[in-house]
């Protein structure tokens, strides 16, 4: 869409589709999840089911995040690279990607926490329970998320001390979506402290 495609009619009502599937409710991506995998192939509420409803969710927004990215960089780095002789494929590769590798890692990170985040779509496809063994890597085994156990919890439980259960669970998960959001800087950070060590030596 940024690099390849021609702007005509046909990429304005690809783009059209995407923006108005990233405006629609997680709860409709949650409903189409539970639709597909309970009641069209029968295999009941499954991590499967919540990991592709999630995936669809998510993907609208990364798609728009990563062609505004890609068509940032300035047509100058194109130019350079193809006076060197690189071709097109080379070109977004070698000097296009790399330029906007921070712009599409901090829509990564935020499709990613967002997605951690979410409940509608896990209790809708995935469900409010797990397996019960510890590490379940069978992907037709229900599985709810840290949000969905802190909405049950706050809603549902009937132990005395919900309310600091429910508090707690707030904060291990607002700590595990700032250690995912530097975790996914991570390698830009790197990238950038390289960059500007080999400009220095290059002074030198």
């Amino acid at each position: 869409m940024a690099e390849y495609a021609s702007d005509n009619r046909l990429t304005e009502v690809i783009r059209a589709c995407v923006e108005s599937l990233a405006s629609v409710p997680s709860i409709v991506f949650g409903l189409f999840g539970y639709v597909l995998f309970v009641d069209v192939f029968q295999i009941g509420l499954t991590i499967l089911g919540a990991s592709v409803a999630l995936s669809l969710l998510n993907l609208p927004v990364l798609t728009r995040v990563t062609e505004e990215a890609l068509r940032a960089v300035p047509v100058d780095v194109r130019e350079a690279s193809y006076a060197l002789g690189a071709t097109k494929s080379q070109t977004i590769i070698k000097a296009v990607i790399p330029a906007a590798l921070s712009a599409i890692v901090t829509g990564i990170s935020l499709a990613a926490c967002r997605a951690f985040g979410e409940s509608a779509v896990i209790l809708l496809a995935g469900g409010t329970g797990t397996s019960g063994e510890m590490w379940d890597f069978n992907l037709l085994s229900p599985g709810g998320n840290l949000p969905v156990y802190l909405w049950y919890v706050q809603s549902e439980a009937l132990v005395p001390d919900a309310k600091e259960i429910a508090e707690k669970s707030a904060a291990v998960l607002v700590c595990i979506i700032l250690l995912m959001s530097t975790f996914f800087r991570i390698p830009v950070w790197w990238r950038e402290f390289r960059f500007k060590r080999k400009i220095l030596l290059r002074r030198k």
